[in-house]
């Protein structure tokens, strides 16, 4: 199996158990507060990942050089992600954060692309100054990737019922920005091990320290914790096993496989899963906008991917 084939597979598998997390979420969050949800799900997750992690790479241990990197990650991917993403939706409509959040792949674009050209100026310097040093190529998107990018967001918008009322909340605003800058920067921290680490490995140990971020948040809502059920427990170890250990590592791993940016388009297909789910499941009417959105989101994923990146001398 190609790396391109197992990275399709591990993203798809991902956006799935993401999509489907809303429904979760929805019941989960009526016992345990957001930050407190958060704490709990990575406190499953971690338990998981860990006898997980003995069985694919007992041997890997910490590296003190790599703390900076995994800790970054983990408090920009996990603990802010999920802190701005649950304070800007309580202050936005559900479209408006929605659509700001679907910006994350234009993010992660225009992120990777002025990365990219930075490397290489100082690459070419160097090699200036080293005239037996290789130049080495440099990676540029096309331009039906950033088509594909933005025919994606305007599928979102469909998606979620093409009703952006403008609330006003620029602390909302502020927050949902913060969740989709959050995570570009947790894209890109986590690229860094790549070629080095196991991604258990650098997964674990963000969850890990993803979890001790979770603790102050989740302490200041002791007054708000709830008495769950079996049921809610059911869907908090979903969350925990299959939305934070699986689809963090599968996401590593699709990102190791397609690229950064690559990966990220997949993310504005969570929103047409969730409605799918809710068809399915809950019964939810789908407009003909929102058949149309799906398609379009299909559309821009299937364009940004088509011809991927072009080397360039």
């Amino acid at each position: 199996m190609t790396d391109k084939r197992k990275g399709l597979i591990a993203i798809i598998i991902c956006v799935l158990f993401w999509g489907f997390s809303f429904i979760s979420i929805k019941v989960s969050v009526a016992v345990f507060p957001p930050m407190t949800l958060g704490m709990i799900r990575f406190a499953v997750a971690l338990l998981f990942l860990y006898f997980l992690k003995l069985k694919l790479a007992p041997k890997e241990r910490l590296v003190l050089a790599d703390i900076p990197w995994l800790c970054g990650a983990a408090v920009s991917g996990v603990t802010l992600y999920f802190y701005f993403e649950n304070t800007g939706i309580s202050k936005v409509s559900a479209s408006e954060a929605s659509i700001i959040v679907a910006a994350v792949p234009v993010l992660t674009m225009i992120a990777e692309y002025i990365g990219d050209v930075i490397l290489y100026k100082r690459a070419k310097k160097k090699a200036a100054e080293n005239p037996d040093a290789a130049l080495p190529k440099r990676n540029t998107l096309s331009a039906r990737n950033w088509i594909g990018a933005f025919v994606s967001v305007i599928g979102v918008w469909f998606v979620v019922g093409a009703s952006f009322v403008i609330s006003g909340s620029v602390a909302g605003y502020l927050y949902m920005l913060g969740s989709a800058v959050s995570w570009v920067f947790y894209s890109f921290l986590t690229r860094k091990l790549f070629s080095k680490r196991s991604r258990i490995y650098i997964v674990f140990w963000q969850s890990f320290f993803g979890f001790i971020g979770f603790i102050p948040f989740a302490l200041t809502e002791m007054s708000r914790w709830g008495s769950p059920t079996p049921e809610v427990w059911m869907h908090v170890v979903f969350l925990g096993i299959c939305c934070s250990a699986l689809a963090y590592w599968f996401y590593a791993m699709s990102m190791g496989c397609l690229g950064v940016s690559a990966a990220a388009m997949f993310i504005n297909l969570i929103p047409v899963v969730t409605v799918i789910f809710g068809f399915f499941l809950l019964g939810d009417r789908l407009s003909v906008l929102q058949w149309i959105g799906a398609v379009l989101v299909l559309a821009g994923v299937y364009l940004a991917m088509l011809e991927g990146k072009k080397k360039v001398e």
